[in-house]
Parts: structure tokens; C-alpha cells; sequence
């Protein structure tokens, strides 16, 4: 059967603790990367993100609610037209 080089690695690695097997260091390891990375994510939004201010911000969800609505009537009119042209279209036969 064929056995992936990682697993060779693991299997034949002569360093001590490299290619561990070890489910308990592989957990703390992956816990210690995931609270650094949010830690590290949390850090790069508080200074390295530039944020846009409370105003602008306030009229872009306007704009995006006011087009949100337009777009769901446009939908609903195409929509009530096919659903008219398809009904008199099957009232023919």
C-alpha cells in the first residue's frame, strides 16, 4: 500500500519531537496557533486597518438599503410579468 511521504517523515524522523505523533502536542500546538492568530488578527485590525468614519459609513448602508430595495422590486415586477405572459400563455391550450 502506499504510505505518504509525511508519514515517512513521522514514522523515520531521528530528531526527537519532530514528526510527533503525539495527539495531545499536536492539539496544544494547533490550539497555540489559533489563539495567536486571532490574537494577531485582532492586533492588525486595531492599528494596521484604516477604518472609514461613523458617517460615512451611516450613508453607505443607506445607499446599500436603498438600492437593496430597488433591486427587490425590479425582481418582483419581472417576476409578476413572466408569471402574467406564462398564465395566458397555458390558458391557450
Amino acid at each position: 500500500m502506499f504510505t505518504g511521504v509525511a508519514q515517512l517523515v513521522e514514522h523515520w524522523s531521528p530528531k526527537p519531537g519532530v514528526g510527533s505523533s503525539s495527539l495531545s502536542t499536536r492539539a496544544k500546538f494547533e490550539k497555540m496557533n489559533l489563539v495567536n492568530y486571532i490574537k494577531d488578527s485582532f492586533e492588525e485590525l486595531r492599528n494596521k486597518v484604516s477604518w472609514i468614519s461613523w458617517e460615512e459609513a451611516q450613508k453607505s448602508t443607506v445607499v446599500v438599503a436603498v438600492f437593496t430595495v430597488l433591486f427587490a422590486l425590479a425582481v418582483f415586477l419581472v417576476d409578476k410579468v413572466f408569471q402574467a405572459g406564462l398564465t395566458e400563455y397555458f390558458k391557450l391550450f
